[in-house]
């Protein structure tokens, strides 16, 4: 089956979870791969399988093929795997309605869909970047991606189970509407020494970007959830040469860098690279 067959059809089967973008009502009917909303407005599925659910231009600095490959590489070989294994035991055994915050080119969502096994599962990843989301759906997944704004889902009140959100910024109003009673929020956020090794190869002691501090991230979320479960998660990932490369080029650590730190940093290179994150979690 085409991918626009294979999206028109998740579309069709989970009609009611989606809302239009421009009038935020209830979408009535898709028909021949496009949706209709109640007051007219059509919306086509993409030859991807894809929706595009934005009402504005977005300029994003992520969409950058090279750095959603590299990406891919590093979470393939690994680089997540305990983070998701930590998310995953959060999850019940039994179906959720899943919706990935930020999904990237879908490799976590994909990783997660594979270890839970569950065929009832129901998952919808969405990102800002049109780009990312074309590498997503060249995967072997039943997942929906779409691309939206966190700030204005286009998915109707108390739609999913579990939201998840992996580095993503957050929207928590919005988050909680289509969260169902009792549903959950699993977000990670980057801890002091998360890729630490890279931060202190690229820029010197001096250097405002040697350090960094999840500080107001995390009071935030506190202040909101005062009563929020949280999960500190840290390991080390052995690092060849050419993934070194890749996760340099994955991150958007160096950009504050000038070219000769640049290239020293990626002269000497690392063997092994500190994942260190913290998993807060709340349920409605």
């Amino acid at each position: 089956m085409k991918k626009i067959d294979l999206g028109t059809r998740f579309l069709t089967e989970h009609l009611n979870m989606f809302t239009c973008p421009i009038c935020h009502g209830t979408f009535s009917q898709v028909k021949n791969h496009t949706l209709l909303c109640a007051k007219g407005h059509a919306l086509d599925v993409s030859k991807q399988g894809t929706m595009y659910f934005l009402t504005h231009k977005v300029v994003s600095e992520y969409d950058n093929d090279r750095m959603w490959h590299a990406r891919r590489i590093l979470i393939q070989q690994g680089l997540f795997d305990p983070i998701l294994k930590a998310i995953n035991s959060e999850m019940p055994a039994t179906p959720v309605r899943l919706l990935d915050i930020g999904c990237g080119e879908g490799t976590p969502l994909h990783r997660l869909e594979n270890s839970r096994q569950n065929a009832l599962d129901t998952y919808i990843g969405f990102d800002i970047s049109k780009r990312a989301i074309s590498l997503a759906t060249q995967q072997d997944t039943k997942a929906f991606f779409c691309v939206a704004d966190l700030c204005d889902l286009p998915f109707a009140g108390q739609s999913f189970d579990i939201i998840m959100d992996i580095f993503s910024p957050s929207a928590y109003e919005e988050f909680e509407r289509v969260l169902k009673p009792h549903g959950k929020l699993l977000k990670v956020i980057p801890n002091e020494n998360y890729l630490g090794e890279l931060r202190r190869l690229i820029y010197p002691a001096d250097s405002p970007h040697y350090t960094y501090s999840n500080q107001k991230v995390l009071s935030r979320f506190k202040e909101r959830y005062p009563h929020a479960k949280m999960r500190e998660i840290a390991y080390q990932m052995p690092l060849s040469k050419e993934l070194f490369q890749q996760l340099y080029l994955m991150t958007p650590m160096h950009w504050g860098a000038d070219s000769e730190s640049e290239q020293s940093a990626l002269n000497q290179g690392l063997t092994a690279i500190s994942v260190d994150v913290t998993l807060l979690m709340i349920e409605k």
